[in-house]
């Protein structure tokens, strides 16, 4: 199945538009729509442009998620990861970048700072019950599984 996914530059950074850097990869990289570099220090999060917005096909959503480089090399994440872009919202994608790492970061004008991937989603009806059905794990949580 084919998904269009409608593009417009939104801003004053003209962006690159976003490819998938191989043929299996999932998500397209994000750049950032800066002008000058930004400094992120350890511990530090900051609401980041991406020059574009989209319009995402009902039935589907944009999955903001990190670069698993930038998180392995430099500690950066995604506040919100994976971050949702309905498919009704019409403005400027932005990243909220965190910097889990021990140095200060800089995020350069049109670096790619994040991924996203186009997903199939559901709004399935929601059913107030008294009783849930049984199952082996019960009301088991967190750990209860082993580790």
């Amino acid at each position: 199945m084919t998904v269009s996914v409608r593009l417009k530059r939104v801003g004053q950074v003209q962006v690159p538009l976003p490819k998938y850097q191989t043929a299996g990869a999932a998500g397209f990289d994000l750049c950032a729509a800066l002008t000058e570099p930004l400094t992120l220090a350890p511990g530090a999060r900051c609401l980041i442009p991406t020059g574009l917005a989209m319009a995402i096909p009902r039935g589907f959503e944009g999955q903001v998620r990190p670069r698993s480089g930038m998180a392995l090399k430099h500690g950066l994440s995604i506040v919100n990861s994976p971050g949702t872009i309905d498919s009704d919202y019409r403005g400027e994608v932005a990243i909220v970048l965190i910097n889990h790492g021990q140095e200060p970061f800089v995020v350069q004008p049109l670096s790619r700072i994040a991924q996203l991937v186009v997903a199939a989603v559901s709004q399935p009806a929601l059913e107030l019950v008294d009783e849930l059905d049984e199952t082996a794990r019960g009301k088991g949580g967190y750990g209860s599984t082993g580790t």
